[in-house]
């Protein structure tokens, strides 16, 4: 199936804007080149964001809402460069680096995948960019600790064994969230559907033959992860806390509606497979 003009467009302004990866690599083919970049990579990277900003006005300056994919698809690639880079830079932020490109390239591939697999609920939103405060908050409060720490305790942000299992959990939640959109296809929306459309369909096979709400359990792994990846411990407990009680409200408010969309065949795949969610059960409403 063809990918429609805004996908399209959030991978190739993805794709570019994460170009400086490919610098080091670049300057170091040449000695003096190489020194350039040691000495100014960072200035090197900045000026290369505003140009690339640049062109995107002056390429879009007539299309708001399409320059405005692209802005965010540009600027998240931009930022997944600039974790990558940093994660390989060797200093002792490497860790947040993991965290940035992995935060980069979870809410660019949420909009992209949405629009592949089903374009008539695509949105700005769909980002997730702007999903609450409180999920801006905490992504500040996952920051402000892990600035802290490693001011007052460095090593604690030298625990490698315990990022490498965190950045595993991490991807493994992604990949899951990911292969959750894709199996149900037209069927996933970002939120919470109040009435049924003439096409949507209980998707009971793929990774929904193994729990009933994959997309929130690979979202659950992958914020999990990425705060274990910080050596995180207290946003990790903070994390796990609040992710389950708002998966644990979200998963009882939407089963109501689809045991009313569904019913004997919602109520069966309730009996045989589980939310996938510790402690969680859902709405077990009898028909």
């Amino acid at each position: 199936m063809a990918l429609i003009r805004k996908a399209r467009l959030s991978l190739s302004t993805f794709i570019v804007g994460s170009a400086p990866v490919l610098f080091p690599l670049s300057f170091a083919l040449n000695r003096t080149m190489s020194y350039i970049w040691g000495d100014f990579g960072v200035f090197i990277v900045l000026l290369y964001g505003v140009l690339y900003n640049g062109i995107l006005v002056l390429t879009y300056l007539r299309e708001r809402d399409v320059y405005q994919v692209a802005v965010r698809a540009g600027n998240l690639g931009l930022a997944f460069a600039v974790g990558l880079l940093v994660s390989v830079s060797g200093c002792s932020w490497s860790l947040f680096g993991w965290y940035l490109a992995a935060l980069a390239f979870f809410h660019w591939s949420e909009y992209f995948t949405t629009a592949a697999t089903n374009p008539r609920s695509l949105t700005l939103e769909s980002f997730l960019l702007d999903h609450s405060r409180e999920y801006q908050l905490a992504a500040l409060a996952s920051l402000t600790e892990f600035t802290l720490e490693w001011m007052i305790l460095p090593g604690m942000k030298q625990m490698w064994a315990v990022s490498v299992a965190g950045l595993v959990l991490t991807v493994a939640g992604e990949i899951l969230r990911k292969a959750s959109m894709c199996t149900a296809g037209r069927n996933f929306n970002h939120y919470v559907q109040h009435t049924k459309q003439h096409d949507h369909r209980l998707v009971t096979h793929g990774v929904y033959k193994f729990c009933r709400h994959p997309s929130y359990v690979g979202w659950f792994c992958w914020s999990l992860g990425t705060q274990i990846m910080l050596c995180n411990p207290f946003c990790l407990v903070g994390y796990a806390v609040v992710s389950w009680r708002f998966f644990n409200e979200r998963i009882y408010e939407e089963e109501i509606y689809l045991l009313n969309f569904f019913g004997e065949d919602y109520l069966d795949y309730q009996r045989r497979v589980p939310t996938g969610l510790p402690f969680i059960s859902g709405y077990r409403g009898v028909l």
